[in-house]
């Protein structure tokens, strides 16, 4: 953002809203803008630009008499010059080839010795006293080209200010200016800083100055009615409300396009615009003074008088200014003529409907677009212009009346012309005030300061917010320019730069050095990643989305999962309903890079439609989803080694009371229906206490033939919601003073009997056992046999070691306690010890 200080000072001197922005000069205030405004990243001093120019008087201008073409002037530099040669009168000789040069002319004049600025930037061009057809020429009478103000050459530049022979160029046009360009992210948050006029208020309230905006700058104005007897049909058709939320036009007829005004085109080419002519270049006048771009149509080739907005349609075209064309894709806000589009809105108008010198009705346009789709809209089409760059900043639409109103005056007064139409203003939006109630401790407790309410009223009022103080505290309303003030930190946020940050004091505020509450669900699942890893699990991270082929290919309802509209990619349309495909999917990519034997494991979300649905939106299960697989056909039932390593995570967790089921025909509840890759009969559902929890066991075949997965591939899911709910605390067992005796115990039972059923009496039975003399035990299965030739009965096998706490425990007392296990097996379960 290119700052102007004669700018900053033109606005605070002609409509009295502050004091000198650089009382202690230019060097004083860019510091305090690095300090407390934003970055900068250069000063530039533009009079050095113009050093040595000057104002001088054409006495005579006669025709070369070597050169059709030429004219020899002679020329009243006021005797500023003292170096150059004079004649008798003191008047000095320049030869001109400038069709429009003659006498009684301000010009401006650039003596032997000095830059032409146009050159200052590139290979800077120093003149001379030379002679040109025989005739001597001091220096030159410049064109607005050679002095950089604008593209015009065709003849001299004519000064049309009140001005004196030998007063400096620089001085009469304000070009003696200083242009602080500060970096544009500084003020991403901040629209009103795209304008002088918002630059200029932060400029004064950083110095503890008072602003007061200009009297035309109020929310609610008036437009002159002149001319509408003999008026111009204007219509506003908003299609996109939401996207244009207020777009306000008018019609002013009989204008006369010319070259701007010399001090408009200084005025624009000092910040970095280039003039274009006086309608266009006072719409972009008041772009950079109020940060709210404005376009100008010519009425006659808009020919409807309609100014209809809407989203393009793919496949139309349109030609922008400058002559680039463009082909619209769906989604971009167009300005049309009621039929085809004319401009693209936000970002650039068209160029059919282009103010030139043959334009003699204009429409005047000022609106506010959204600042998302203008910026998709300028990033899809590659356009980054001055009025994007704004609306992009999400520019405040109640400032819109009162912008085109000034305008609308300013051309009247410099274009001449008539307004022929009543100002059309659509509004779509609410302009309720916004008012944020604080209190002082609040804003000191964050600053570290010791304000009072009277300091911050006087802080926050030097830039126009309006405070009350009330019993609670401060109740601030947002001037109706500012769209970035909501929330109480925001408050806090302006009178810490406003008061400068230099100045806070630099000790750490006291806080309270307590630890923050554990998550517990952090906790749990931080447990679970290091008793997985330690169990040699490998941890996975899957998308949480999925293609269509893998539900399928895993047996799993696509009815059941959502369907993302607008997926980031073909291969990921569905949210998940299980992790167990996923983990399933990589068994095969990493068979294929030779790894045989490995376990993963993956903490995760997945979505069920209809499980603990919130408004339409869906649930997000928590879930623990882990796979074994190997090809060693050796290594017994797949299914007991997922279901060691469930055991093993439910000892590291301390979860007790985990119960495993057969499962039946109807899965229920809802989430568990969509875990469908398991095989029923070589599964288990997995309860904690009476919650069902989870399902472990071996995949579907068809699942395994799908996927390529080796025979020998295992899994579990779990809900572990539910387990943290039956967490218990670990207790801490010393290690035995004494021996334990370890001894192999089997029973032959009927088949019909799970092995749950059999473990369960087992601990049940060992617990009460051991408890009559204070042994302790633990329990760990070993085999399950059954013989070929006998499908009714099978032999379990489990390893029993037991101790004492306080002595030796003998052989004789352990087989007590194992020959009672054996009597209440054979009458509770009809089982025989072998």
């Amino acid at each position: 953002m290119k700052v102007s200080l004669n700018w900053i000072r033109f606005i605070n001197d002609k409509y009295k809203c502050s004091a000198d922005p650089a009382p202690d000069g230019v060097d004083d205030l860019v510091e305090k803008i690095g300090l407390q405004l934003g970055a900068i990243e250069e000063v530039i001093n533009l009079g050095e630009k113009y050093r040595g120019i000057v104002v001088a008087k054409v006495i005579s201008a006669e025709k070369h008499s070597n050169a059709d073409k030429l004219k020899i002037c002679w020329i009243n530099d006021g005797g500023a010059d003292k170096k150059v040669v004079r004649d008798n009168r003191g008047c000095i000789q320049v030869v001109c080839g400038a069709p429009n040069v003659a006498a009684g002319q301000l010009v401006a004049w650039i003596p032997p010795g000095a830059v032409v600025p146009s050159t200052i930037d590139k290979d800077p061009f120093v003149l001379e006293s030379r002679e040109i057809r025989g005739q001597m020429s001091n220096g030159m009478i410049s064109s607005a080209k050679e002095l950089a103000i604008s593209d015009e050459h065709d003849g001299i530049l004519v000064i049309d200010q009140p001005a004196k022979p030998g007063q400096s160029f620089a001085e009469v046009y304000n070009l003696n200016d200083h242009i602080i360009d500060i970096e544009n992210k500084m003020f991403t948050h901040r629209p009103d800083l795209f304008g002088q006029l918002g630059i200029a208020r932060e400029i004064a309230g950083i110095q503890q100055q008072v602003f007061k905006s200009p009297d035309w700058y109020k929310e609610d104005v008036l437009v002159s009615a002149d001319g509408r007897s003999n008026g111009l049909k204007v219509q506003v058709k908003n299609d996109v409300p939401k996207l244009v939320p207020r777009f306000c036009a008018i019609a002013i007829k009989d204008v006369k396009v010319a070259p701007s005004p010399v001090w408009l085109q200084a005025q624009l080419s000092a910040v970095g615009i280039r003039p274009i002519n006086n309608i266009v270049d006072l719409t972009n006048f008041f772009m950079m003074e109020t940060a709210q771009p404005l376009h100008a149509y010519d009425y006659d080739k808009v020919k409807t008088g309609v100014l209809g907005i809407r989203l393009s349609k793919k496949g139309e075209q349109i030609e922008l200014l400058g002559g680039k064309e463009i082909k619209l894709d769906d989604g971009a806000v167009v300005i049309t003529d009621g039929k085809k589009p004319i401009g693209l809105g936000g970002i650039m108008g068209g160029s059919g409907t282009e103010v030139d010198d043959k334009t003699r009705n204009i429409i005047l346009e000022c609106a506010n677009f959204d600042m998302n789709n203008t910026r998709k809209t300028a990033m899809v089409y590659g356009i980054y212009t001055d009025a994007a760059a704004r609306f992009t900043k999400n520019q405040s639409p109640r400032q819109n009346k009162t912008v085109i109103t000034k305008a609308v005056d300013d051309v009247l007064r410099i274009a001449g012309g008539r307004v022929a139409s009543p100002l059309i203003d659509d509004k779509n939006f609410s302009n309720k005030d916004i008012v944020v109630d604080v209190t002082v401790s609040f804003i000191n407790s964050r600053l570290g300061l010791e304000l009072t309410s009277t300091q911050i009223k006087k802080i926050l009022e030097s830039v126009e917010f309006n405070v009350t103080i009330t019993r609670d505290g401060l109740s601030v309303k947002v001037p109706f320019w500012r769209t970035d003030i909501h929330i109480p930190e925001d408050v806090v946020e302006e009178v810490g730069r406003l008061y400068g940050y230099d100045k806070l004091p630099t000790k750490l505020p006291l806080r309270n050095i307590n630890p923050a509450n554990q998550d517990e669900n952090l906790s749990f699942k931080s447990q679970i990643r290091k008793i997985m890893n330690r169990a040699g699990a490998n941890e996975a991270l899957t998308y949480s989305f999925v293609h269509e082929n893998l539900l399928s290919k895993s047996g799993q309802d696509k009815k059941l999962a959502f369907h993302i509209r607008n997926a980031i990619s073909p291969e990921l349309q569905f949210y998940r309903l299980s992790l167990t495909p996923s983990l399933l999917e990589r068994i095969h990519q990493n068979n294929k890079l030779g790894f045989e034997s490995f376990s993963l494991y993956e903490l995760g979300k997945s979505h069920v439609k209809g499980v603990n649905e919130q408004d339409g939106l869906p649930a997000e299960l928590e879930r623990l989803a882990a796979v074994f697989t190997t090809k060693d056909t050796d290594s017994g039932a797949a299914y007991f080694t997922a279901k060691k390593h469930l055991q093993y995570l439910f000892d590291g967790l301390g979860i007790q009371r985990v119960k495993y089921q057969k499962i039946g025909d109807n899965l229920k509840p809802e989430w568990l229906q969509a875990i469908v890759p398991f095989e029923p009969t070589r599964s288990a559902l997995v309860y904690a206490d009476k919650d069902l929890a989870g399902i472990v066991g071996e995949p579907r075949q068809k699942v395994m033939q799908a996927l390529k997965l080796p025979r020998q591939t295992a899994q579990f899911e779990l809900d572990i919601s539910v387990f943290l709910k039956h967490l218990s605390s670990v207790s801490y067992r010393s290690l035995n003073r004494f021996p334990q005796l370890d001894q192999d115990f089997c029973l032959r039972s009927e088949s019909s009997i799970a092995y749950q059923e059999l473990e369960d009496f087992m601990n049940k039975s060992l617990a009460k056992l051991t408890s009559e003399h204070s042994y302790e035990f633990s329990i760990k299965p070993i085999d399950i046999f059954q013989r070929a030739e006998d499908d009714k009965h099978k032999q379990t096998t489990w390893r029993i070691s037991m101790w004492h706490p306080e002595r030796t425990l003998t052989t004789e007392e352990s087989n007590k306690v194992l020959d009672k296990l054996a009597d209440s097996a054979k009458k509770e379960l009809n089982a025989e010890r072998i």
